[in-house]
Protein backbone atom coordinates (compact mmCIF):
# COMPACT_ATOMS: atom_id res chain seq x y z
CA UNK A 1 0.00 0.00 0.00
CA UNK A 2 2.87 2.35 0.81
CA UNK A 3 4.33 1.67 -2.61
CA UNK A 4 1.01 2.50 -4.26
CA UNK A 5 0.81 5.80 -2.36
CA UNK A 6 4.18 6.67 -3.82
CA UNK A 7 3.74 5.34 -7.36
CA UNK A 8 0.30 6.86 -8.09
CA UNK A 9 1.29 10.48 -7.32
CA UNK A 10 4.46 10.00 -9.34
CA UNK A 11 2.41 8.66 -12.27
CA UNK A 12 0.00 11.59 -12.03
CA UNK A 13 2.93 14.02 -12.01
CA UNK A 14 4.39 12.33 -15.08
CA UNK A 15 1.00 12.63 -16.79
CA UNK A 16 0.86 16.37 -16.10
CA UNK A 17 4.41 16.86 -17.40
CA UNK A 18 3.72 14.79 -20.51
CA UNK A 19 0.54 16.76 -21.21
CA UNK A 20 2.41 20.06 -20.78
CA UNK A 21 5.10 18.84 -23.18
CA UNK A 22 2.47 17.67 -25.68
CA UNK A 23 0.82 21.11 -25.68
CA UNK A 24 4.15 22.67 -26.63
CA UNK A 25 5.30 20.09 -29.18
CA UNK A 26 4.61 20.46 -32.88
CA UNK A 27 5.49 22.51 -35.92
CA UNK A 28 4.54 25.59 -33.91
CA UNK A 29 6.62 24.99 -30.78
CA UNK A 30 5.42 26.73 -27.63
CA UNK A 31 7.49 27.35 -24.50
CA UNK A 32 6.00 26.13 -21.19
CA UNK A 33 5.61 29.67 -19.84
CA UNK A 34 3.58 30.65 -22.91
CA UNK A 35 1.44 27.52 -22.54
CA UNK A 36 0.60 28.49 -18.98
CA UNK A 37 -0.24 32.01 -20.11
CA UNK A 38 -2.51 30.68 -22.87
CA UNK A 39 -4.30 28.31 -20.47
CA UNK A 40 -4.87 31.24 -18.13
CA UNK A 41 -6.42 33.24 -20.97
CA UNK A 42 -3.41 35.41 -21.74
CA UNK A 43 -0.59 35.33 -24.28
CA UNK A 44 -0.68 36.19 -27.96
CA UNK A 45 -3.62 35.28 -30.18
CA UNK A 46 -1.80 32.64 -32.24
CA UNK A 47 -0.62 30.71 -29.19
CA UNK A 48 -4.09 30.91 -27.66
CA UNK A 49 -5.70 29.43 -30.79
CA UNK A 50 -3.10 26.66 -31.16
CA UNK A 51 -3.40 25.62 -27.50
CA UNK A 52 -7.16 25.89 -27.04
CA UNK A 53 -8.49 24.92 -30.45
CA UNK A 54 -5.88 22.60 -31.98
CA UNK A 55 -4.00 20.80 -29.22
CA UNK A 56 -5.92 20.84 -25.93
CA UNK A 57 -9.07 18.98 -27.09
CA UNK A 58 -6.94 16.39 -28.85
CA UNK A 59 -4.76 16.04 -25.76
CA UNK A 60 -7.73 15.54 -23.45
CA UNK A 61 -9.23 12.98 -25.84
CA UNK A 62 -5.95 11.05 -25.95
CA UNK A 63 -5.73 10.95 -22.15
CA UNK A 64 -9.35 9.83 -21.73
CA UNK A 65 -9.12 7.20 -24.47
CA UNK A 66 -5.88 5.81 -23.05
CA UNK A 67 -7.43 5.59 -19.57
CA UNK A 68 -10.57 3.97 -20.94
CA UNK A 69 -8.71 1.33 -22.94
CA UNK A 70 -6.40 0.52 -20.03
CA UNK A 71 -9.24 0.10 -17.53
CA UNK A 72 -11.21 -1.92 -20.06
CA UNK A 73 -8.25 -4.24 -20.56
CA UNK A 74 -7.62 -4.60 -16.82
CA UNK A 75 -11.28 -5.49 -16.33
CA UNK A 76 -11.27 -8.15 -19.05
CA UNK A 77 -8.12 -9.70 -17.65
CA UNK A 78 -9.73 -9.88 -14.21
CA UNK A 79 -13.10 -11.33 -15.16
CA UNK A 80 -11.63 -13.85 -17.62
CA UNK A 81 -8.73 -14.70 -15.31
CA UNK A 82 -6.39 -14.42 -18.27
CA UNK A 83 -3.53 -11.86 -18.51
CA UNK A 84 -3.49 -12.07 -22.32
CA UNK A 85 -7.00 -10.83 -23.10
CA UNK A 86 -7.79 -7.32 -24.32
CA UNK A 87 -10.79 -5.08 -25.09
CA UNK A 88 -11.38 -6.86 -28.39
CA UNK A 89 -12.13 -10.14 -26.62
CA UNK A 90 -15.85 -9.90 -27.38
CA UNK A 91 -15.19 -8.53 -30.86
CA UNK A 92 -16.03 -4.99 -29.76
CA UNK A 93 -13.23 -3.34 -31.77
CA UNK A 94 -14.08 -5.18 -34.97
CA UNK A 95 -17.78 -4.54 -34.35
CA UNK A 96 -17.16 -0.84 -33.87
CA UNK A 97 -15.06 -0.76 -37.03
CA UNK A 98 -17.89 -2.46 -38.92
CA UNK A 99 -20.36 0.11 -37.61
CA UNK A 100 -18.13 2.97 -38.72
CA UNK A 101 -17.57 1.41 -42.14
CA UNK A 102 -21.31 0.93 -42.60
CA UNK A 103 -21.94 4.57 -41.72
CA UNK A 104 -19.31 5.70 -44.23
CA UNK A 105 -20.92 3.57 -46.94
CA UNK A 106 -24.26 5.20 -46.15
CA UNK A 107 -22.72 8.62 -46.68
CA UNK A 108 -22.49 9.64 -43.02
CA UNK A 109 -19.63 11.68 -41.65
CA UNK A 110 -18.53 13.07 -38.31
CA UNK A 111 -21.12 12.30 -35.64
CA UNK A 112 -22.84 9.75 -37.87
CA UNK A 113 -19.68 7.66 -38.19
CA UNK A 114 -19.07 7.91 -34.43
CA UNK A 115 -22.61 6.79 -33.70
CA UNK A 116 -22.20 3.89 -36.13
CA UNK A 117 -18.95 2.83 -34.46
CA UNK A 118 -20.47 2.93 -31.00
CA UNK A 119 -23.55 1.02 -32.10
CA UNK A 120 -21.40 -1.58 -33.87
CA UNK A 121 -19.33 -2.16 -30.73
CA UNK A 122 -22.42 -2.72 -28.59
CA UNK A 123 -23.88 -5.01 -31.28
CA UNK A 124 -20.68 -7.08 -31.27
CA UNK A 125 -20.86 -7.42 -27.48
CA UNK A 126 -24.48 -8.54 -27.71
CA UNK A 127 -23.56 -11.02 -30.44
CA UNK A 128 -20.75 -12.49 -28.37
CA UNK A 129 -22.97 -12.86 -25.30
CA UNK A 130 -25.75 -14.36 -27.44
CA UNK A 131 -23.40 -16.94 -28.91
CA UNK A 132 -22.10 -17.72 -25.42
CA UNK A 133 -25.65 -18.38 -24.24
CA UNK A 134 -26.24 -20.75 -27.16
CA UNK A 135 -23.01 -22.56 -26.31
CA UNK A 136 -23.99 -23.14 -22.73
CA UNK A 137 -24.50 -20.09 -20.58
CA UNK A 138 -22.19 -17.58 -18.96
CA UNK A 139 -19.17 -19.77 -18.24
CA UNK A 140 -15.73 -18.44 -19.06
CA UNK A 141 -15.12 -20.83 -21.94
CA UNK A 142 -18.49 -20.03 -23.52
CA UNK A 143 -17.85 -16.29 -23.20
CA UNK A 144 -14.40 -16.59 -24.76
CA UNK A 145 -15.70 -18.68 -27.65
CA UNK A 146 -18.60 -16.27 -28.12
CA UNK A 147 -16.16 -13.38 -28.31
CA UNK A 148 -13.94 -15.17 -30.81
CA UNK A 149 -16.91 -16.02 -33.02
CA UNK A 150 -18.25 -12.44 -32.85
CA UNK A 151 -14.81 -11.12 -33.72
CA UNK A 152 -14.58 -13.45 -36.73
CA UNK A 153 -18.05 -12.46 -37.92
CA UNK A 154 -17.43 -8.71 -37.76
CA UNK A 155 -13.93 -8.99 -39.21
CA UNK A 156 -15.45 -10.73 -42.22
CA UNK A 157 -18.13 -8.05 -42.46
CA UNK A 158 -15.42 -5.35 -42.44
CA UNK A 159 -13.77 -7.08 -45.39
CA UNK A 160 -17.12 -7.12 -47.17
CA UNK A 161 -17.57 -3.40 -46.51
CA UNK A 162 -14.14 -2.66 -47.98
CA UNK A 163 -14.89 -4.85 -50.99
CA UNK A 164 -18.11 -3.03 -51.92
CA UNK A 165 -16.85 0.46 -51.02
CA UNK A 166 -16.13 3.06 -53.69
CA UNK A 167 -12.32 2.82 -54.15
CA UNK A 168 -12.04 6.53 -54.93
CA UNK A 169 -13.83 7.94 -51.92
CA UNK A 170 -15.33 5.51 -49.41
CA UNK A 171 -12.53 2.94 -49.24
CA UNK A 172 -9.81 5.46 -48.24
CA UNK A 173 -12.13 6.83 -45.52
CA UNK A 174 -12.77 3.34 -44.16
CA UNK A 175 -9.08 2.43 -44.18
CA UNK A 176 -8.17 5.71 -42.46
CA UNK A 177 -10.73 5.01 -39.75
CA UNK A 178 -9.38 1.50 -39.22
CA UNK A 179 -5.86 2.89 -38.79
CA UNK A 180 -6.96 5.14 -35.91
CA UNK A 181 -6.45 8.87 -35.48
CA UNK A 182 -7.32 11.83 -33.24
CA UNK A 183 -6.82 14.41 -35.97
CA UNK A 184 -10.53 15.23 -36.23
CA UNK A 185 -11.22 15.54 -32.49
CA UNK A 186 -12.60 18.87 -31.30
CA UNK A 187 -14.46 20.28 -28.32
CA UNK A 188 -17.72 18.82 -29.61
CA UNK A 189 -16.41 15.29 -29.05
CA UNK A 190 -14.96 16.21 -25.65
CA UNK A 191 -18.32 17.52 -24.44
CA UNK A 192 -20.10 14.20 -24.90
CA UNK A 193 -17.10 11.90 -24.40
CA UNK A 194 -16.31 13.13 -20.87
CA UNK A 195 -19.61 12.29 -19.10
CA UNK A 196 -19.98 9.01 -21.00
CA UNK A 197 -16.46 7.97 -20.06
CA UNK A 198 -16.94 8.92 -16.40
CA UNK A 199 -20.19 6.93 -16.34
CA UNK A 200 -18.31 3.76 -17.29
CA UNK A 201 -15.00 4.42 -15.53
CA UNK A 202 -16.25 5.20 -12.03
CA UNK A 203 -17.99 1.83 -11.40
CA UNK A 204 -14.95 -0.10 -12.62
CA UNK A 205 -12.51 2.00 -10.58
CA UNK A 206 -14.68 1.46 -7.51
CA UNK A 207 -15.05 -2.30 -8.06
CA UNK A 208 -11.46 -3.28 -7.29
CA UNK A 209 -12.36 -5.70 -4.48
CA UNK A 210 -15.08 -7.29 -6.62
CA UNK A 211 -12.54 -7.84 -9.41
CA UNK A 212 -10.22 -9.51 -6.91
CA UNK A 213 -13.02 -11.96 -6.14
CA UNK A 214 -13.84 -12.47 -9.82
CA UNK A 215 -10.22 -13.47 -10.34
CA UNK A 216 -10.95 -16.53 -8.16
CA UNK A 217 -12.83 -19.64 -9.21
CA UNK A 218 -16.61 -19.26 -9.36
CA UNK A 219 -17.07 -21.67 -6.45
CA UNK A 220 -14.70 -19.64 -4.28
CA UNK A 221 -16.50 -16.43 -5.29
CA UNK A 222 -19.87 -17.90 -4.35
CA UNK A 223 -18.48 -19.06 -1.02
CA UNK A 224 -17.62 -15.41 -0.33
CA UNK A 225 -21.19 -14.38 -1.11
CA UNK A 226 -20.44 -12.82 -4.50
CA UNK A 227 -22.76 -13.72 -7.42
CA UNK A 228 -19.88 -14.24 -9.85
CA UNK A 229 -21.93 -14.56 -13.03
CA UNK A 230 -23.92 -11.37 -12.45
CA UNK A 231 -20.88 -9.30 -11.54
CA UNK A 232 -18.86 -10.74 -14.42
CA UNK A 233 -21.50 -9.82 -16.99
CA UNK A 234 -21.83 -6.33 -15.50
CA UNK A 235 -18.05 -5.81 -15.62
CA UNK A 236 -17.94 -7.05 -19.24
CA UNK A 237 -20.73 -4.64 -20.11
CA UNK A 238 -18.97 -1.61 -18.64
CA UNK A 239 -15.62 -2.62 -20.16
CA UNK A 240 -17.17 -3.10 -23.58
CA UNK A 241 -18.96 0.24 -23.31
CA UNK A 242 -15.57 1.87 -22.62
CA UNK A 243 -13.90 0.15 -25.57
CA UNK A 244 -16.73 1.02 -27.97
CA UNK A 245 -16.62 4.60 -26.74
CA UNK A 246 -12.93 4.93 -27.54
CA UNK A 247 -13.32 3.41 -31.00
CA UNK A 248 -16.19 5.77 -31.78
CA UNK A 249 -13.81 8.72 -31.29
CA UNK A 250 -10.38 7.51 -32.36
CA UNK A 251 -10.87 4.41 -34.50
CA UNK A 252 -9.00 1.19 -33.82
CA UNK A 253 -6.26 1.62 -31.19
CA UNK A 254 -4.62 -1.67 -30.30
CA UNK A 255 -2.39 -3.00 -27.50
CA UNK A 256 -3.05 -0.28 -24.91
CA UNK A 257 -5.66 -2.36 -23.13
CA UNK A 258 -3.44 -5.43 -23.16
CA UNK A 259 -0.08 -4.02 -22.10
CA UNK A 260 -0.90 -1.23 -19.63
CA UNK A 261 -2.36 -3.49 -16.90
CA UNK A 262 0.82 -5.57 -16.98
CA UNK A 263 2.93 -2.50 -16.29
CA UNK A 264 0.59 -1.49 -13.47
CA UNK A 265 0.84 -4.95 -11.88
CA UNK A 266 4.60 -4.77 -12.10
CA UNK A 267 4.59 -1.46 -10.22
CA UNK A 268 1.94 -2.00 -7.51
CA UNK A 269 1.03 -5.68 -7.56
CA UNK A 270 -2.11 -7.61 -8.46
CA UNK A 271 -4.84 -6.15 -6.15
CA UNK A 272 -7.27 -4.42 -8.50
CA UNK A 273 -8.16 -1.58 -6.13
CA UNK A 274 -4.60 -0.36 -6.72
CA UNK A 275 -3.83 -1.75 -10.16
CA UNK A 276 -6.92 -0.46 -12.02
CA UNK A 277 -6.55 3.25 -11.05
CA UNK A 278 -2.84 3.12 -11.87
CA UNK A 279 -3.67 1.46 -15.20
CA UNK A 280 -5.94 4.41 -16.03
CA UNK A 281 -3.14 6.92 -15.38
CA UNK A 282 -0.51 4.89 -17.25
CA UNK A 283 -2.89 4.39 -20.18
CA UNK A 284 -3.42 8.14 -20.36
CA UNK A 285 0.35 8.75 -20.30
CA UNK A 286 0.98 6.18 -23.02
CA UNK A 287 -1.74 7.49 -25.32
CA UNK A 288 -0.68 11.11 -24.94
CA UNK A 289 2.91 10.15 -25.77
CA UNK A 290 1.82 8.05 -28.75
CA UNK A 291 -0.41 10.78 -30.16
CA UNK A 292 2.33 13.38 -29.72
CA UNK A 293 4.78 11.21 -31.65
CA UNK A 294 2.13 10.49 -34.30
CA UNK A 295 1.61 14.17 -35.09
CA UNK A 296 5.20 15.42 -34.69
CA UNK A 297 7.57 12.66 -35.86
CA UNK A 298 7.10 13.31 -39.59
CA UNK A 299 5.81 16.18 -41.76
CA UNK A 300 2.68 14.13 -42.41
CA UNK A 301 0.79 12.65 -39.46
CA UNK A 302 1.33 8.96 -38.72
CA UNK A 303 -1.91 7.02 -38.05
CA UNK A 304 -2.13 6.53 -34.29
CA UNK A 305 -3.29 2.93 -34.52
CA UNK A 306 -0.35 2.04 -36.71
CA UNK A 307 2.04 3.50 -34.15
CA UNK A 308 0.51 1.65 -31.20
CA UNK A 309 0.53 -1.60 -33.18
CA UNK A 310 4.24 -1.20 -33.94
CA UNK A 311 5.39 -0.41 -30.40
CA UNK A 312 2.79 -2.70 -28.84
CA UNK A 313 4.02 -5.73 -30.73
CA UNK A 314 7.57 -5.12 -29.52
CA UNK A 315 6.43 -4.58 -25.93
CA UNK A 316 4.28 -7.71 -26.09
CA UNK A 317 7.40 -9.82 -26.56
CA UNK A 318 8.68 -8.49 -23.23
CA UNK A 319 5.32 -9.23 -21.58
CA UNK A 320 5.35 -12.81 -22.85
CA UNK A 321 8.90 -13.26 -21.59
CA UNK A 322 7.90 -12.02 -18.14
CA UNK A 323 4.83 -14.29 -18.05
CA UNK A 324 6.97 -17.25 -19.01
CA UNK A 325 9.41 -16.43 -16.20
CA UNK A 326 6.53 -16.18 -13.73
CA UNK A 327 5.23 -19.60 -14.80
CA UNK A 328 8.71 -21.10 -14.57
Amino acid sequence: MARYRFVLPVALSVLLLVMLGALGAGRYAIAPVHIVQALAGGGDATTHVVVWQARLPRLLAAAMIGAGLAVSGATYQAVFRNPLVAPDLLGVLSGAAFGAASAILLGASGAGVQAGAFGGGILAMATGLGVARLLGGGGLLALVLGGLIANAIFTALISLMKYVADPQDQLPAIVYWLLGSLAQVGWGQIVWLTPALVLALVPLLAAGRIMDVLSLDDDEARSLGVPARTWRLAAIGFATFLAALTVSVAGIIGWVGLLTPHLARLLVGAPHRRMVPLSAVLGAVGMVLADTVARTATPGEIPLGMLTELFGAVAFVLVLRRLRQDVA
